[in-house]
């Protein structure tokens, strides 16, 4: 079954960390469809790094795709940062339709185990960020009806032993943005999390698994396609797992995601926060 293409042609996507991995990958698939992309991150130069990817870098491959982008570097943390990718984006573009707060830390750890420096990382990078840009770009989203998609779990929980920390900034990234949905009459907010751990620089460096348990950034960009082509009021206040969303067009082969043929990822990202994770759709 095909993924449903949504015409995005005429709109401009701002999306956070967008240097490699999920956010990279989104910003090249929502080019295909037509969308300007502004390219967001911290990494300019790459040069003597070992990891690959800059924010010009996206950009660069936006255009080969025949749509416009504008790179500009982000600090999610930092206000003036965030309001400055707005600024840009305006000056350039004229307009603002979607946001997508991909941008996020990762430490785990326990409560008695994380250092206080990372649990602010988490807290400054994850839910201020979260914070930070989505109120930055809200009076251009306003303007147009824009959307907000944020990278986070569904709300499911009330603890999560053994990494408390990470697992509350993310539900905090959710809770931003679902309450938005309550607050802007003319922005549709939504969270979009996968069910299996998807193949990033992440991934790998915290051996979140091997290969064979990880799906390629395809399955998200799938997933946010067939978010992005339902009507705004359809998804608005609502949080959904990639499979959930690509099971109602009719997608039933999940195999194709999978980073090592034949292979069979585990729901581990569903589970990560202690939810019964069960396919009930």
């Amino acid at each position: 079954m095909a993924v449903p293409a949504p015409d995005l042609s005429g709109q401009v996507v701002v999306i956070t960390g967008s240097t490699r991995g999920i956010g990279r990958a989104l910003a090249l698939e929502l080019a295909d469809h037509g969308a300007d992309i502004v390219s967001t991150g911290k990494t300019v130069d790459d040069s003597d790094s070992d990891l690959e990817g800059t924010i010009h870098k996206t950009a660069d491959a936006v255009r080969e795709r025949g749509s416009e982008a504008l790179a500009v570097q982000l600090d999610v943390r930092d206000p003036d940062s965030c309001q400055r990718v707005v600024d840009e984006t305006l000056e350039e573009f004229g307009q603002l339709d979607i946001l997508i707060n991909n941008a996020s830390a990762i430490q785990m750890g326990e409560i008695g185990d994380l250092p206080m420096k990372r649990f602010d990382l988490l807290m400054e990078v994850n839910v201020r960020g979260t914070y930070a840009m989505t109120q930055a770009a809200l009076p251009a989203l306003r303007d147009g009806g824009g959307r907000v998609v944020t990278n986070a779990p569904p709300l499911e929980v009330d603890r999560v032993p053994g990494m408390a920390p990470y697992a509350f900034s993310k539900m905090g990234m959710a809770f931003m943005t679902l309450s938005l949905s309550g607050e802007e009459a003319d922005i549709a907010a939504s969270t979009l999390w996968p069910v299996t751990a998807i193949e990033t620089r992440a991934t790998r460096y915290f051996g979140m698994g091997s290969e064979e348990d990880w799906r390629s950034p395809q399955v998200y960009c799938d997933a946010t396609s067939v978010l992005l082509d339902r009507d705004p009021g359809e998804v608005d206040g609502h949080s959904f797992y990639d499979e959930e969303l690509l099971a109602t067009v009719g997608v039933e082969d999940f195999d194709r995601y999978a980073l090592v043929e034949g292979s069979n990822p585990p729901p581990s990202s569903a589970e990560m926060f202690g939810v019964e994770f069960d396919r009930d759709w």
